[in-house]
């Protein structure tokens, strides 16, 4: 059975925190061919959150990070590749959306992926932009 774990960055174990970090890299470096830089500081903000799926290992991903206006963002959903299509990536969105504080949170969405983050009450909040040469779309939730 795949279990679901949120904790700030800062509590994680040190395997743990690798394996996230190798699973963001798997799948937006090596396999979306986009170098940036995924290590930008904000794991380590106050209040960032973690949230993992697994079963022993590190398998999906995202954070959520708390911003200073109050709102809250999700980002870094990932799922590997050997994991996808078994729902864990929807596990995720909704034990971050249900340890939200904020009436509001925002995601910048893959466009493709614009339909399924609606499914969790996420509507286009801006236009079109290229973020590391793929389509993106603002979107946010509200209560």
């Amino acid at each position: 059975m795949v279990s679901i774990f949120n904790a700030p960055t800062r509590n994680l174990d040190i395997v743990t925190l690798h394996e996230i970090l190798r699973l963001r890299q798997d799948v937006f470096v090596v396999e979306q061919e986009c170098a940036y830089p995924d290590i930008d500081g904000r794991d380590l903000e106050p209040g960032t959150l973690q949230f993992w799926a697994g079963q022993g290992s590190v398998d999906a991903t995202l954070r959520l990070l708390r911003e200073e206006d109050g709102t809250e963002r999700i980002g870094r959903v990932a799922t590997a590749q050997h994991a996808r299509s078994q729902g864990l990536g929807a596990q995720l969105m909704e034990a971050a959306i249900a340890e939200s504080r904020s009436g509001s949170i925002a995601i910048n969405a893959q466009a493709h992926l614009e339909q399924w983050y609606a499914r969790f009450g996420f509507v286009r909040s801006g236009d079109d932009f290229l973020e590391d040469a793929i389509p993106h779309v603002p979107m946010t939730r509200t209560r």
